[in-house]
């Protein structure tokens, strides 16, 4: 903790860039950087977005945001857009991922092959820039399946090791999901790959993060919290997603968005790191889900998981390694997230009473 302590002496200096910034990890990562005393610089895809641009803005007081906050245009299918965000920056936190494919697009035909160009070009950026000490990817653990190639079941325990194998079937799959997998996959490789070089200018940290939900600084839901509380919504795309994922990972991992915030300026306030970190607090399979509800309620109708299916848990824990301690765990990011979506209306707050 003493390295992190140091590592934010004069912070109002130390510019750093986010990509994604009005997004649901994109606002809290800003939020949290600017709270320590961070100048950033935050991307959007519209800076006339005002709902987006607006909600950046309106993280921190006025006066603050006026001083060390600064909004930039960029979009990954234009990722030469995002150099001026990056010019002067130490830091630069790659948020900001293409879940719909631009159909306009004539360069590219999917959002794989948009992620992994831009990445390419930003690294160039980085490069140029000459001021960049560290980029940070907020990858996700959908491309960390423990599933073995060779189709016999799932390895022991997941690890930073392990990568999805694209070729090897599961129930439940969904072609959306594996173009999604597959475009953080080619772009975390990508960027790792810049570790290798020669002589990197910069060093590259990777951080695969699993369901991430908790809360939200948005006015709307969240994908990760919407899955999360689907036992209890009874909301069967978003439970037939955890599903998916159960039989991709063999479990369901989850970390609070607070948490991957923090494990993302952990990584960038240490002195030197490298390399690919996983992020998740807890390893449950969607049994244990359910059975958390199922006590909590036990009033409600809740959806069920009538599967079975193999528990991978982690054996290992490299962030926890380095000091970094997760503040959440599996019962808090599942009952934070239920009482996030009452407050967003997804969820009737008098089903679930026993809640206020």
């Amino acid at each position: 903790m003493a390295e992190e302590e140091a590592g934010r002496t004069n912070t109002g200096g130390v510019r750093v860039c986010v990509t994604g910034g009005a997004g649901f990890i994109g606002s809290w990562l800003v939020k949290k950087l600017l709270d320590a005393g961070y100048t950033v610089h935050a991307t959007l895809r519209s800076v006339g977005d005002e709902a987006k641009a607006g909600l950046v803005r309106g993280l921190v007081p006025g006066a603050v945001a006026e001083r060390r906050l600064r909004l930039f245009e960029a979009d990954l299918y234009d990722a030469a857009t995002f150099a001026p965000a990056i010019d002067g920056c130490r830091f630069v936190f790659l948020v900001a991922t293409p879940f719909v494919h631009d159909a306009t697009s004539t360069k590219y035909k999917n959002t794989a092959e948009a992620a992994l160009d831009a990445a390419r070009v930003i690294l160039r950026q980085c490069e140029d820039s000459k001021t960049v000490k560290r980029v940070i990817y907020t990858g996700s653990m959908a491309a960390s399946s423990p599933l073995k190639e060779d189709s016999t079941g799932f390895k022991d325990s997941i690890d930073e090791s392990c990568w999805t194998p694209l070729a090897v079937d599961y129930p439940h799959r969904s072609a959306r999901f594996d173009e999604y997998i597959l475009s953080k996959l080619l772009s975390e490789r990508e960027l790792l790959a810049y570790n290798a070089g020669e002589s990197p200018a910069f060093e590259v940290v990777t951080v695969p993060c699993a369901v991430v939900a908790g809360a939200t600084l948005q006015e709307h839901s969240t994908t990760g919290l919407d899955c999360l509380a689907s036992p209890l919504s009874r909301d069967e795309r978003c439970f037939g997603a955890l599903r998916m994922l159960q039989r991709l990972m063999g479990s369901v991992p989850v970390v609070h968005v607070d948490d991957v915030c923090d494990a993302l300026v952990f990584c960038m306030e240490r002195p030197s790191m490298t390399g690919r970190f996983l992020c998740s607090a807890a390893y449950p399979t969607l049994a244990d889900i359910v059975d958390h509800f199922a006590g909590k309620y036990p009033h409600l109708d809740l959806l069920k998981e009538t599967e079975t299916s193999p528990s991978v848990q982690a054996h290992s824990d490299k962030l926890g390694d380095l000091g970094f301690k997760y503040k959440y765990g599996m019962e808090e990011i599942l009952d934070s997230s239920v009482e996030c979506a009452v407050g967003l209306g997804c969820i009737d707050a008098s089903k679930i009473s026993s809640l206020l």
